[in-house]
């Protein structure tokens, strides 16, 4: 399996403005690589591919050779980046692709840093090529000789390294002296079957006061001017305060499951469609349920737990005896005629998540 460390850079004044340069130029050659296939597909019915556009890279540095500044695994990353938006709109995964703006491409990627001996020789710093040796706070320790790509990504307050790792798997243990269904839901953030509750922080809505007077300032602002650039960097600080604590919340959480169960069983939920509900869509997106079940299913592999998803029909409308017990959103309580049992209805869908989850797994 692979795993991504994160870690915060600090480079100098002179290393950042290479760090923008690359960005920048980035930027450009997908731009120039988009219009390249889209053009040669409505004039001449051609499709251009990752390997062609590969193969004019070197030409292209010759013609630009301001390109020459950037490594070349680098820009190669970019037109691969580009060939998975086109691959995911033809899997039907995601839209058309758009050319980048300057706000709208934030990172590049090394893909094999380790062709580059040194590049994490040193404690305390990563090597960049092109741009040199840039100090990096390594808050957690993690195996330098598996890194297999570093991806360097602009903040609103920074620059952070992503380090890709690949990590023995560890198998999963048959044994299960404890295991858990989780229910998510929106009035609480989530229900375990062992009658546990745990309360949704609705990081989104509690900053929505602030983020509405940041984002006010920012539409009395002159386009281009740099108030508005101040202005506009504001709101995306708020954002990304809101998108941290909401990882935090589900980091701490799903470890917390994870440690404590051998078994971890959830609903097949199908959040993408889920979030076309005009009404709910900015709780869900709010409450991070996809990044839930992400955080639980590789925290169970890296620690040899058992991560289990159920067909989420009739989870709620399902009684522990098997009895249909059909109810609205608006009622709470479930009440079985057929065995007497009444509780929580999220705790009922719990155990019925864990019910299905255990015949599966027998």
């Amino acid at each position: 399996m692979q795993i991504t460390y994160q870690f915060r850079l600090y480079p100098t004044p002179k290393q950042e403005q290479l760090m923008i340069r690359t960005l920048r130029l980035c930027q450009k050659l997908y731009n120039r690589a988009k219009e390249q296939r889209d053009t040669a597909y409505t004039q001449e019915g051609k499709t251009v591919t990752y390997a062609m556009q590969q193969d004019e890279l070197p030409a292209f540095k010759k013609e630009f050779p301001e390109y020459k500044a950037v490594h070349s695994q680098v820009l190669q990353d970019c037109l691969r980046r580009l060939d998975d938006a086109y691959q995911r709109f033809f899997r039907g995964e995601a839209g058309f692709p758009h050319y980048k703006s300057a706000d709208r491409y934030l990172s590049f990627t090394y893909p094999q840093p380790g062709a580059v001996a040194k590049t994490l020789a040193h404690e305390g710093s990563v090597y960049l090529s092109k741009i040199g040796w840039v100090r990096m706070h390594a808050h957690r320790p993690f195996d330098r000789a598996n890194v297999t790509q570093i991806n360097v990504k602009r903040y609103a307050d920074g620059w952070m390294a992503n380090i890709g790792v690949k990590l023995a798997a560890v198998e999963a243990g048959q044994s299960v002296d404890a295991a858990v269904g989780i229910d998510v839901g929106l009035r609480m953030f989530a229900a375990l079957s062992d009658e546990t509750k745990v309360d949704n922080p609705r990081h989104l809505r509690r900053a929505e006061k602030r983020l509405r007077r940041a984002q006010r300032r920012l539409s009395r602002k002159q386009r281009g001017s740099c108030n508005r650039q101040k202005a506009k960097r504001k709101v995306a600080k708020i954002h990304q305060k809101v998108a941290r604590q909401r990882n935090d919340f589900l980091h701490k959480q799903s470890y917390r499951i994870v440690m404590k169960h051998d078994l971890i069983a959830v609903e097949q939920l199908k959040v993408k469609n889920m979030l076309r509900n005009r009404r709910l869509s900015k709780s869900i997106a709010d409450a991070g349920w996809r990044k839930f079940m992400t955080y639980l299913s590789y925290k169970a592999e890296r620690q040899g737990k058992r991560f289990v998803q159920v067909p989420a029909h009739g989870t709620s409308q399902t009684c522990i005896c098997g009895a249909d017990v059909p109810k609205t959103l608006a009622i709470r309580l479930h009440e079985c005629k057929r065995c007497g049992w009444v509780q929580d209805r999220d705790i009922v869908s719990a155990k019925v998540i864990l019910q299905r989850a255990l015949k599966i797994s027998a």
